[in-house]
């Protein structure tokens, strides 16, 4: 049992994490639903793209050819990534980019697989799921958004673990779930309030937790290029990034990598001088084929010149871990009823939300109506105040604002 002193730093600790990340928790609740069922509106909006129908057995172009289609459309550009879609490898989707740092101004090109042809050169950075993802993912302001927003995550779960605490004393006198509706609105707010928070407890912890993980992507994949990259890249030391035009066909280095990790596909190539390579390297990251391996990716590092595979690093624990995170997140990895059960936690999260906003800002305007009453009323509202409300400003947040996520930070 707690004591009254620890019972009120716990009250403190959570009504005040919950009330500072309240705000952008209901942003990214908001943004985060539409960005479950991307792929369905891509569909309804006409902005999917989608291979023509080919016999199965239609041969592949060569990937070079693939490259050479996209970029000339945009001679003045590099090409920094290329991959394709998991469900349809009739398609290749080519990033191009003024240089090959990373950068929000890029443009992405679908190119049929099996003729080169270019299907589709839409702008990415327009559109309402742009404006949903941005925002859901860095507030259009960057690494400093995501770091952000991971900062309200932490919050978020802290007020998980104190609301968690707190609920078993505050509702010690009712049943578990029970919403008392023969009482006052803002009584029956508070019951619904408890009982959504705790019913979403683990889905909010975990959306939360994984989002969190999210928004430190871009510090975790620096680190593993000063941390492990460094030393695979000795032998290239000094050497400048490797011109285009003293590489080597870009199939055979491809070949090269499916050889050496059998049994894997594709995910993603990163060229030479991009955030997920080396600048003497192409780098595919291949997959596997079953639901947990098709999530964890195994880089492979071929010799842009030669075409050899260099090195096949393993990836460590902290990268794992966001890979692992990202399909929890997005709740996108087991088809169209785990898209629903997502949406549906995440509007009940959206009424944990509003409740909670509902329930201080009643709070205040029983505390300003008490304060202007006259001294024995005063006494009276206190006693009746201090029974009925107390769990709103301590305990009813268990089910605090959770982000959804970045997806798709």
């Amino acid at each position: 049992m707690l004591s009254p002193t620890a019972l009120r730093r716990w009250s403190w600790t959570h009504k005040w994490s919950s009330l500072v990340c309240t705000v952008f928790m209901l942003l990214l609740c908001l943004t985060g639903l539409p960005l479950i069922f991307h792929h369905e509106i891509g569909h309804l909006l006409g902005t999917e793209v989608e291979a023509p129908a080919m016999p199965a057995h239609t041969p592949r172009a060569s990937l070079d050819k693939v490259l050479a289609a996209a970029q000339a459309l945009h001679p003045d550009r590099v090409v920094q990534f290329a991959s394709q879609p998991e469900d349809d490898d009739a398609l290749w989707f080519v990033t191009l980019t003024p240089t090959p740092a990373p950068t929000e101004d890029f443009k992405s090109i679908a190119v049929d697989a099996r003729t080169a042809a270019v299907l589709s050169q839409r702008p990415v950075d327009e559109g309402f799921m742009h404006i949903m993802f941005r925002l859901h993912v860095d507030l259009f302001a960057g690494l400093a958004g995501k770091l952000f927003l991971g900062f309200m995550g932490l919050l978020l779960l802290v007020a998980i673990v104190t609301g968690v605490v707190l609920y078993a004393p505050f509702m010690r006198k009712l049943a578990f779930g029970e919403v008392r509706r023969d009482r006052s609105t803002r009584v029956k707010w508070l019951d619904l309030h408890n009982l959504l928070g705790i019913v979403t407890l683990v889905w909010a912890f975990v959306v939360g937790g994984t989002g969190m993980i999210n928004t430190w992507a871009d510090l975790m994949i620096k680190y593993w290029q000063y941390d492990q990259l460094s030393t695979l890249l000795k032998p290239y030391a000094g050497q400048p990034t490797v011109p285009v035009a003293e590489r080597g066909p870009l199939q055979q280095a491809l070949q090269a990598a499916q050889a050496h990790a059998p049994g894997m596909k594709l995910s993603f190539i990163a060229f030479p001088g991009t955030a997920f390579s080396s600048p003497h390297h192409n780098t595919f990251f291949l997959k596997g084929n079953e639901p947990l391996t098709s999530r964890l990716l195994q880089p492979v590092m071929v010799d842009a010149r030669t075409a050899e595979v260099t090195a096949a690093p393993k990836l460590p624990w902290y990268l794992t871990a966001l890979l692992v995170s990202q399909p929890l997140h997005f709740g996108d990895y087991g088809g169209m009823p785990m898209k629903i059960l997502w949406a549906l936690l995440d509007i009940a999260t959206i009424v944990v939300l509003g409740s909670g906003l509902y329930l201080w800002l009643r709070k205040g305007v029983q505390a300003g109506s008490a304060s202007n009453a006259s001294a024995s009323s005063t006494t009276a509202a206190a006693t009746v105040q201090g029974h009925t409300s107390l769990p709103a400003t301590a305990a009813a947040r268990t089910g605090s604002p959770r982000p959804h996520t970045e997806g798709r930070a």
